[in-house]
């Protein structure tokens, strides 16, 4: 819709907003981490058909279920889920859609042009307009690169393996298409097809999606257009955006070009994809590419294009872009003092989140999983946070985590920056984020969560097959066949995190010892013990244990701990003091202690993962009964723990090392609104809006 449409229906605002926006409210909705994979992709060399599916009629190309169940995002079932946020967006009569980077998952071509095929029926269909930053899997590199997944869904529920020209697995094949019989189940599939494509095919393919200049757009402009307001010309504008015009020098120690110092070394130019564009009258919509592809030191400067020259992007984010990216962080600031003369309502998207997004608990986080683990490194370090700010940028909306949070920052020259960190439709909680303009410099954000996808289980009768596969050939730690019972989409998700959690975040996140008192223990079990003294150590516990290994010996399988085999008397008085005591406390908290044996260490993880990927909208998938439970084994514990911190006691172990979990887990739970809320960009205040 063009600004004479929308003008015709619009009242002119009276405010410190002038007359900037053409309408009482205007309304982007935000659609981060699709991770669009084409389950009905057509591999145009004909190299793979897929499997034919009884319910479409077509020939699926999708990914296994374990691989699914492995992976921080879905492949298959989001292709559904996007239809589905796409028509409600429609329902609502949602104009702008913005998609904060991972439209696509590795921007491989078979699924481009599926996803192109969608967005453009929505345009032509619905008269919407899409507006796209990339993400660290679109484009993986700057350039092409070969690729390919080895976990594609093949005949019989095996797995098919299907690679590009120039990967491990296709080194020596010749022309368009070969079969390579490696020794697996089914031969490997080499295609082009499923390469990765760079800046230049993906900005070419979906050109028609904020990449370039539309004919409807007020203005548009680039950090590297000569350009302004007052001498925009469409034509000028589309010569100025080509490819070869939207280039900057970056070095492996940091930005090069104007910036570059002296003994800089590795550099090369590369595509730089950042735009601002005003779609309606008054809204600036600042499409940054917070992607960072880093030289190696040892990158080969004789061929730039060569993927294996750079680093990928996923953990760099504006930690990199004020170091390598300096030229769009200055443009930035130009853009906001531009708006703010003219009385342009902005807001900011681009993939990577521009606050830090654990709610004040990364320091512990740090301590107990360990330096790097837990995504650590993607969160923006505070003084980058307070840079951001310091541009003027008061709103911004990220994707990168799969993550629902709001972060909120406020320093002493009175700057502040919004995070709205939306969350991914690949992924649990479902859902995007909708955020409504409106005078006096107030956005309301509402998550639409998309509970109810039609098609979302049109894949089962494949994954069926591959778990009977799996099954029969004696594979150990399968998926829960009891995923495919799942009603709706969001309970599918809701499965997803819970076998997420099990397979791999368990299994590769968690100190080993921590991770064994999780299975080993139950909540009651745990509230006993945040009441423990003891003068016995751990390793004396371990000893005197009857036969069995204890909790705190860290092995394959854990063992479920049983206080009765302790053969101790003092640790039996000690045991039933505590139990005593943990009883009281639970009454005098309106509990009953024996209800905190409800749940166990398994159902505490897959808790702290649900409430660190949705908030406060994991709530409603928590027992009401839990959360006090968590609430008051955390304060006791945050009591206890400080107390003895070198103590080597057995149960001030367990207060140790469970006061920081209990401890991460709360911060999750109470941190700002983020399911229905009002800014106040004048005043940078959050009002919470849910019933």
């Amino acid at each position: 819709m063009n600004k004479f449409k929308l003008s015709t229906m619009a009242l002119v605002l009276s405010s410190c907003f002038g007359t900037a926006l053409a309408a009482d409210q205007v309304q982007v909705a935000f659609m981060p981490d699709i991770h669009f994979h084409d389950v009905y992709g057509d591999f145009q060399d004909g190299s793979f058909e897929g499997i034919k599916n009884s319910k479409s009629g077509e020939n699926a190309t999708i990914r296994s279920m374990h691989a699914q169940l492995t992976s921080t995002r879905l492949f298959n079932e989001n292709y559904f889920a996007l239809l589905a946020a796409l028509d409600d967006a429609v329902a609502r009569g949602v104009k702008y859609i913005a998609l904060p980077g991972d439209f696509s998952d590795d921007g491989q071509p078979v699924h481009i042009r599926g996803l192109r095929a969608i967005l453009d029926q929505y345009a032509q269909k619905h008269d919407i307009e899409f507006f796209a930053a990339p993400g660290n899997h679109d484009p993986v590199r700057p350039f092409d690169r070969p690729s390919g997944e080895g976990d594609f869904l093949g005949k019989d529920g095996k797995i098919q393996r299907i690679y590009s020209k120039g990967a491990q697995e296709c080194q020596n094949y010749q022309g368009a298409t070969a079969v390579i019989d490696a020794g697996y189940e089914l031969p490997t599939i080499c295609t082009e097809d499923i390469r990765e494509l760079g800046y230049q095919g993906l900005m070419a393919d979906l050109s028609d999606f904020g990449f370039f200049p539309q004919k409807g757009n007020v203005y548009w402009e680039t950090p590297y257009s000569s350009y302004n307001q007052k001498n925009y010309q469409f034509d000028l504008a589309k010569e100025q955006s080509k490819y070869q015009q939207r280039q900057y020098e970056i070095c492996h120690e940091g930005t090069g070009g104007e910036y570059k110092k002296a003994d800089y070394s590795s550099c090369f130019m590369v595509p730089d994809t950042t735009y601002l564009v005003e779609p309606v009258e008054g809204l600036w919509l600042l499409a940054i590419d917070a992607n960072v592809y880093i030289p190696n030191a040892d990158a080969d400067t004789q061929q730039p294009e060569l993927a294996a020259n750079f680093g990928g992007s996923g953990n760099s984010g504006y930690n990199k872009m004020l170091t390598h990216k300096e030229q769009v962080i200055d443009w930035m600031k130009t853009v906001v003092k531009r708006a703010d003369e003219q009385g342009k309502t902005l807001v900011a998207f681009s993939h990577f989140p521009m606050t830090e997004f654990y709610n004040g608990a990364a320091e512990t986080i740090e301590d107990i999983f360990g330096a790097g683990n837990f995504q650590l490194a993607r969160s923006p370090k505070e003084d980058v946070s307070e840079a951001l700010a310091k541009t003027g940028i008061k709103l911004h909306v990220g994707g990168h985590m799969h993550f629902n949070d709001t972060g909120v920052k406020h320093y002493e020259d009175g700057s502040f920056l919004f995070n709205i960190q939306a969350p991914s439709m690949a992924a649990y909680v479902p859902a995007y984020k909708l955020l409504t303009f409106s005078p006096e410099h107030k956005v309301e954000v509402e998550t639409v969560i998309l509970d109810d996808v039609p098609r979302f289980n049109e894949l089962f009768e494949h994954y069926e097959q591959e778990w009977q596969h799996l099954n029969a050939t004696g594979k150990q730690d399968i998926w829960n066949k009891a995923v495919l019972s799942s009603k709706d989409y969001y309970e599918f998700t809701n499965w997803h995190i819970t076998e997420l959690t099990r397979m791999r975040f368990l299994p590769s996140e968690w100190p080993c010892d921590l991770k064994q008192m999780v299975f080993a223990l139950d909540g009651r079990q745990m509230m006993i013990l945040s009441q423990l003294e003891t003068g016995l150590t751990q390793e004396q516990v371990a000893q005197l244990t009857q036969g069995r290994q204890s909790i705190e010996i860290c092995q394959e399988q854990p063992v479920e701990f049983k206080p009765s085999e302790i053969a101790d008397t003092k640790f039996a008085k000690a045991w039933q003091q505590a139990e005593s005591q943990a009883t009281k406390l639970a009454a005098e908290n309106g509990m009953k202690l024996d209800d905190f044996a409800a749940w166990n260490g398994f159902d505490l993880a897959v808790d702290f993962y649900r409430l660190r990927n949705a908030d406060e909208l994991a709530f409603k998938d928590i027992d009401r009964n839990r959360m006090p439970q968590y609430e008051l084994i955390a304060s006791t514990l945050a009591a206890e723990a400080l107390n003895n911190p070198t103590s080597t006691e057995f149960g001030d172990v367990f207060k140790q090392r469970f006061g920081g979990l209990f401890g991460i887990l709360t911060k999750f739970a109470n941190g700002q609104p983020s399911y229905h809320f009002k800014l106040d960009l004048e005043k940078g205040t959050i009002a919470d809006l849910k019933k």
